[in-house]
């Protein structure tokens, strides 16, 4: 039945390309944005998991950072370490040459005093952002500095930030406020570094901190004409004991480098590992997208020429009546 009121193969056609036509607008957004998924309203699931990892993704970037302003801490303090540790072992070797008979001390105890200069110039310049770990100028001992090293979130939605310790106390050089601080200001019991220790306290320090609040009470370490082998026997190993206690440090400093170097890997990892769940979730296909675009073009035109069709129908009806 034809009708001049109601042209149902025009609705139809209509109903097509209006179908097509949101098809097409909704591939040309996904063409445009990059994003299969970019409302809630495309998939509510997949937005919320993609939203909520991308936002730790951005917090492991600062993970990321944090990571790598520790590394630069410990690799100015390990520097300045390491460069203290071959100064004190140039100590060690003018104190065994002050054993040789006939040396002038004095002449050597000149030297010394430009080794132990330099040694305060070490830990005085091993700054980085405004830390210092290898000179200590409170009156407190410097504790343990935390380096932020992971975001975590677990099962239930919870997050927990991680961190690396590294115990700044075990590798302070000098204390300015407090000489007992230091590995350098601080007495030695050299008799107690015997392979027979004694009763008798015999405390020796390297360097002399001028100005501090709270001072060592041990002979710092310099020699004299009148300077005894004896003395200068117990200033070697309580100097070999400064080397050790520094060696110690500069291992633990080594050790916390690298695993910051490996947990900073891993960040880097994890976040390239995120990006492609992500991307795997909500990113659109576009060679699909391109093809799906020709293809809905290819039906709007056809839509249109069929709805035109369609409206033309009844102009027939006209032909009728003359």
């Amino acid at each position: 039945m034809t009708s001049i009121n109601t042209n149902t193969s025009a609705m139809t056609a209509l109903q097509s390309l209006s179908a097509i036509n949101s098809s097409l607008d909704q591939t040309q957004n996904r063409i445009s944005t990059g994003y299969r998924v970019g409302a809630a309203s495309d998939n509510a699931a997949y937005w919320s998991i993609a939203t909520t990892m991308r936002s730790d993704n951005k917090a492991l970037g600062a993970v990321e950072d944090a990571l790598g302003l520790g590394q630069a801490k410990v690799d100015v303090a390990y520097t300045g370490m390491e460069a203290a540790i071959d100064v004190t072992s140039e100590i060690k070797s003018k104190l065994l040459a002050a054993l040789e008979p006939g040396v002038d001390k004095t002449k050597i105890n000149s030297e010394l005093t430009e080794l132990k200069n330099q040694l305060s110039s070490i830990a005085s310049s091993a700054s980085f952002s405004g830390e210092n770990w290898l000179q200590n100028s409170t009156a407190t001992a410097a504790g343990t500095k935390n380096v932020v090293s992971s975001f975590n979130r677990d099962s239930g939605g919870n997050v927990s930030v991680g961190t690396i310790g590294l115990n700044v106390s075990s590798m302070t050089l000098i204390g300015t406020d407090d000489e007992t601080l230091g590995l350098l200001t601080k007495d030695y019991d050299a008799d107690q570094l015997l392979a027979t220790p004694t009763t008798t306290p015999d405390n020796y320090r390297l360097i002399d901190v001028t100005g501090e609040t709270t001072s060592a009470t041990g002979t710092v370490i310099a020699l004299a004409s009148t300077t005894t082998d004896a003395q200068v026997n117990a200033m070697v190993r309580v100097v070999d004991k400064i080397l050790s206690d520094m060696t110690t440090a500069a291992s633990n400093l080594g050790a916390s480098k690298s695993r910051m170097d490996i947990q900073s890997e891993f960040v880097s990892n994890l976040r390239n590992s995120i990006d492609k769940g992500v991307g795997t979730l909500v990113d659109a296909d576009m060679t699909e997208e391109s093809t799906r675009l020709k293809a809905l073009q290819t039906q709007q035109q056809l839509g249109v020429q069929a709805l035109s069709i369609a409206n033309s129908s009844s102009q027939s009806v006209l032909s009728l009546f003359r």
